[in-house]
C-alpha cells in the first residue's frame, strides 16, 4: 500500500503521519509531499527518514491513496491529477466538499456511501466532524428540525503561525507576525475564515451545508456562530437541537455512549463535562452538558468537544483511508 502525504509538513500533515503510524495503518511505502522549499528534506515515520518529493514526482510514484491537506488551491489544481492516474485521494481541503460529484464522508456516519469510482474523497470541515457524529444518530431517532451551533474554536485550526502569535502573546513578545486582526491572549474573536456577503463567515457556511450532505437530508434548518478562543488543541460547540419528535434524556445519552467514536462526558455533581484540556491527542468526540432546552418542547442543548487536528482533520482522512482498504474499494 503506496501513501502519499501531500502537505506532509503541515501541522495537520505532521498529524496525519503520527496517526497513520498509531493506527497502524498498512503502509508499505510514504511518499511525502511538500511545497517546494521543502523538497529534499526529510520526514520521519515509524523512525525511518523519508525524502520530500515535488507533487509531481509523488503522481509519478502512484501510490494507492493519496491524502491531501496542502490548502484548497492545492486540492483544486492536483486532486483531479491524481484521480486520472487511478489514485484514489481524500481531500482535507474546503475545495469539493460541496461538489455535488463528490462524497463527505465521515466514516462513522456514512462510509457506506464510497464505491471503488470514488476518486476523490472530500474530508469535512473539523467543526462540522464533530457535529455530525451527534446529530446523526440523533437525527436518525428523532428527526431533526433545527440546530443552532456556537462554537468555541482552537487557533490550531488557523494553523501554526495562530499558534506562534498566541504563544507570543502570552511571553509578551511584540514581535511575531499577527494572522489576526486582533490579539487572540485574553480575547475571543467571532471571526473564522473571512466574511462572505451575507455577513456570515466561510466557516459558518460549512457548518450549515456541510451536515446535510453527510446526514443526506436538507429537511432540518441549521444556523451557527464560530468565534475564535485562546486555546490550543481543541473546538467546543455549544449545540441547541430541536426536533420533530419527543425524546427521554436517558435515551439520548444512551445513543450517544453507544455510538462509536462519541464518549458521553455527562456527570455534572461531579463537574465532569467535555473540555478541550481532555480531547487534545484523542481520536473520540466527548459530548456532555446534555439537557433540555426549558424554553419550548422538544428541544435539546449539549456541549460537543473535539481534537480539531485528530477527528477534526488528520483521524478523519486515515478513517477514511482504512474504510477504503477494509472494504477492497482500493
Amino acid at each position: 500500500m503506496k501513501v502519499a502525504v501531500v502537505g506532509s509538513t503541515g501541522m495537520v500533515g505532521q498529524v496525519m503521519l503520527k496517526v497513520l503510524e498509531e493506527r497502524n495503518f498498512p503502509v508499505t511505502e510514504l511518499i511525502p509531499v511538500a511545497s517546494e522549499r521543502s523538497i529534499g528534506k526529510q520526514v520521519k515515520y515509524k523512525q525511518v527518514d523519508y525524502t520530500i518529493v515535488s507533487i509531481d514526482d509523488a503522481i509519478a510514484a502512484k501510490p494507492d491513496i493519496a491524502i491531501f491537506s496542502a490548502g484548497g488551491s492545492t486540492s483544486l489544481e492536483y486532486a483531479s491529477k491524481f484521480a486520472e492516474a487511478g489514485i484514489t485521494v481524500i481531500d482535507n481541503s474546503s475545495a469539493w466538499r460541496m461538489d455535488p460529484t463528490k462524497k463527505l464522508v465521515v466514516p462513522e456516519i456514512n462510509a457506506d456511501v464510497l464505491t471503488k469510482e470514488d476518486k476523490i474523497i472530500a474530508n469535512p470541515n473539523c467543526s462540522t466532524i464533530q457535529l455530525v457524529m451527534v446529530l446523526g444518530p440523533l437525527n436518525k431517532k428523532y428527526d431533526l428540525k433545527r440546530v443552532i451551533v456556537s462554537t468555541y474554536q482552537s487557533v490550531t485550526g488557523t494553523g501554526k503561525a495562530a499558534v506562534d502569535q498566541l504563544n507570543a502573546e502570552i511571553a509578551g513578545d511584540d514581535s511575531v507576525a499577527k494572522v489576526y486582526p486582533y490579539q487572540i491572549f485574553k480575547n475571543a474573536l467571532p471571526h473564522c475564515d473571512v466574511f462572505a456577503d451575507d455577513d456570515y463567515t466561510k466557516e459558518e457556511i460549512k457548518l450549515m451545508k456541510e451536515p446535510k450532505k453527510i446526514l443526506g437530508d436538507d429537511t432540518f434548518n441549521l444556523t451557527a456562530t464560530a468565534v475564535r478562543v485562546p486555546v490550543q488543541g481543541g473546538h467546543s460547540e455549544s449545540v441547541n437541537i430541536e426536533f420533530e419528535n419527543e425524546f427521554e434524556l436517558d435515551e439520548v445519552r444512551k445513543i450517544l455512549s453507544e455510538t462509536p467514536g462519541v464518549i458521553v462526558m455527562d456527570n455534572v455533581k461531579n463537574n465532569e463535562y467535555p473540555m478541550p484540556l481532555y480531547s487534545e491527542g484523542k481520536d473520540e468526540v466527548f459530548v456532555g452538558r446534555i439537557r433540555r432546552d426549558l424554553s419550548q418542547p422538544k428541544t435539546l442543548n449539549l456541549w460537543i468537544v473535539a481534537d480539531n487536528l485528530r477527528k477534526g482533520a488528520a483521524t478523519n482522512a486515515v478513517q477514511i483511508a482504512e474504510y477504503l482498504v477494509a472494504n477492497n474499494l482500493v
